[in-house]
């Protein structure tokens, strides 16, 4: 009778051990995920909104450690989720625990961090006028850490014979190169998305993106993204994230199990936008027309985020911030930026701005009018006219990049060809708020190739360079440009996002050392990364004054100046040589006597007239 007493006590204590296990295990699988998985205390705004994740989950009451106020809880009609918001005001840097009970027991907790920030995190120094951005696809860039080329738990394997797979590029490639990338006279890069992406084809270019907290494993981890920035940082470069708030990837985990209903934006049937952005500022613009630009899907594997509903707003808020916290980040590029609700594009980039007053943000709003561009800049007077004001800090001026293989391959000038395009286009410069902070480029990731326009023609790749450098705002170079890269984009967007010769081993052409250069490449390299290593102490062309000439004979000349630096920019587009007289120009030359050129070292007298070669330009430092 003893034995069977005390076999009937080790089985309660197995019992018990095996419930508590399970019940530990249970607890433990109860949250899938926690987003963001950790916060900083000492933000500006306090308020900051926890997503649980895990089976029905929201029949749960929550509770926190610490005296730490919630300050509310929301559910949706999908179980699966909880949305704690909390007060983090003068909380310190510290370990808190959430308790989730059901009947006034505690069923499980959970851990979360609230982190220190790094010393005048706020204060941040973001890109500017005086930086030129080095646009690099990572997949096809250089392959540092071949092992992560192809990762067991995304469907898309390593495949560098499709010219639309994945190509093995990534962030190691990009460390290693840093030296190659700062001696071409970049002091920023901007990398497209580095986030996972898990289609099962054409993931390279990570615009699909399936876990916004995730470096996709195919480029390497989160701790190597924060290590990129803290590499670039020794060099006195910044790093600029891609960021997507339109849209996700198909196979983004939340399209498993959507949050909420009204999470992506929804029709009765699929339905696409029609790219007809004109219709959001359109005062005469119907609302299905409106309705399906802003809330149709991009194409059919991007669904569309609804950032009116406020959990996505702050959910996309939060996820940006994570990251310039957590990287330690020098600034945005947001694609499709006016795809999405216009207010609460607003109130992103505002709270955004809250944080970081010095933090710049770039959109891509892909339109050719100056007007529809100007109305996206902050504090546009353009916007004002319908009460608006987007607070983006910066837009990309493709008016300008449209006309850089126009006017360039048109060796005559006429009433409305040649290099009267520009001056037309920086004539409409009235309109924009910040001419200063627009970026101004010849092409990127989803454009022709300049040099192949150009029939690959070096006097012609000179011209546009030297616009590039010289003009208002901040220049951008795309990866492999300066070596002569092309690509046709009518073969399709593979080609015109072509490997970096030398970025993988037994590559027979490495362009990224000097003694791997062709000559050809070579000749591209050595003008650009002579210009631009030029441009980054020249302020005037930096913060400076514009003034410029009508062009004559297709012939174009402006000035940068400040009170103590003058730089005088003539452009020869012309097959054959020209003579321009210099009397015209006498307000901006006022006493100097010659300029000398920044590419050759050659001086000009300025007293009469210079002579400069076909196709041709020069840069005078006035003296």
């Amino acid at each position: 009778m003893k034995n069977h007493k005390i076999s009937l006590i080790h089985h309660s204590i197995y019992t018990l051990i095996l419930m508590v296990l399970l019940f530990s295990a249970s607890a433990k699988a109860q949250i899938q995920k926690v987003e963001p998985p950790f916060w900083y205390a000492g933000m500006k705004n306090p308020e900051l909104q926890i997503m649980f994740y895990g089976k029905n989950i929201a029949q749960y009451e929550a509770s926190v450690s610490n005296n730490v106020v919630i300050k509310n809880v929301e559910k949706t009609e999908n179980p699966n989720y909880l949305f704690v918001t909390i007060d983090t005001q003068n909380l310190k840097a510290s370990e808190l625990v959430f308790s989730f009970k059901t009947k006034n027991k505690v069923a499980f907790t959970q851990k979360y961090s609230l982190k220190e920030r790094r010393a005048n995190s706020a204060d941040r120094k973001s890109y500017d006028a005086s930086d030129m951005i080095y646009l690099i696809m990572p997949d096809r860039f250089a392959n540092g850490n071949p092992k992560n080329d192809s990762d067991p738990s995304l469907t898309e394997k390593g495949n560098r014979q499709d010219p639309s797979g994945r190509h093995g590029g990534d962030i190691e490639g990009i460390i290693k190169n840093l030296d190659y990338i700062s001696s071409l006279g970049a002091t920023t890069i901007w990398s497209t998305p580095l986030c996972e992406d898990n289609d099962k084809q054409h993931s390279y270019h990570t615009y699909g993106q399936s876990d916004v907290y995730k470096i996709d494993p195919r480029y390497g981890t989160n701790d190597d993204y924060a290590r990129l920035s803290a590499e670039m940082h020794k060099k006195n470069m910044k790093l600029v994230m891609d960021y997507v708030t339109n849209h996700w990837g198909i196979t983004h985990w939340m399209m498993k199990d959507i949050p909420t209903k009204t999470w992506f934006n929804q029709f009765e049937n699929f339905t696409q936008t029609h790219h007809r952005r004109e219709v959001i500022t359109d005062i005469h613009a119907s609302k299905i027309d409106q309705e399906v630009c802003v809330d149709g899907w991009f194409v059919p594997s991007m669904p569309d985020l609804n950032l009116r509903n406020p959990l996505v707003a702050k959910y996309l808020t939060q996820n940006a911030i994570w990251w310039i916290e957590f990287a330690n980040l020098d600034g945005f590029r947001v694609d499709t930026y006016n795809y999405s609700d216009a207010t609460a594009m607003a109130n992103w980039a505002k709270s955004i701005t809250t944080e970081y007053p010095n933090f710049n943000i770039v959109g891509e709003i892909w339109m050719h009018n100056q007007a529809n561009l100007a109305y996206w800049q902050k504090d546009s007077k353009i916007g004002a006219i319908e009460n608006y004001n987007s607070n983006l800090p910066s837009v990309m001026d493709f008016t300008l990049q449209s006309q850089v293989v126009s006017a360039f391959s048109e060796s005559e000038g006429t009433w409305d060809n040649g290099m009267i395009k520009f001056y037309n286009n920086f004539a409409m410069d009235y309109l924009y708020p910040n001419t200063n902070n627009i970026l101004v480029f010849a092409e990127n990731h989803d454009t022709d190739r300049m040099n192949d326009k150009f029939k690959y023609d070096f006097p012609k790749y000179k011209l546009a360079m030297t616009l590039l450098a010289t003009v208002r705002g901040i220049p951008q170079l795309y990866y492999g440009s300066e070596i002569g890269m092309g690509g046709d984009k009518s073969k399709g967007d593979a080609d015109i996002r072509q490997d970096f010769p030398g970025g993988w081993a037994g590559d027979k052409n490495n362009a990224l050392t000097a003694a791997g250069r062709t000559p050809e490449q070579a000749k591209y390299f050595d003008f650009t990364s002579k210009l631009f290593n030029w441009r980054k102490s020249n302020e005037a062309v930096h913060f400076g004054k514009m003034t410029h000439y009508i062009p004559e004979n297709n012939n174009y000349v402006y000035f940068r100046y400040t009170d103590t630096k003058t730089v005088m920019v003539v452009f020869n587009n012309n097959a054959t040589a020209q003579t321009i007289k210099t009397n015209r120009f006498k307000e901006n030359i006022k006493n100097f006597k010659s300029g000398k050129d920044v590419l050759t070292g050659k001086t000009f007298d300025l007293s009469t007239e210079i002579t400069l070669e076909p196709k041709s330009a020069v840069v005078l430092e006035l003296e």
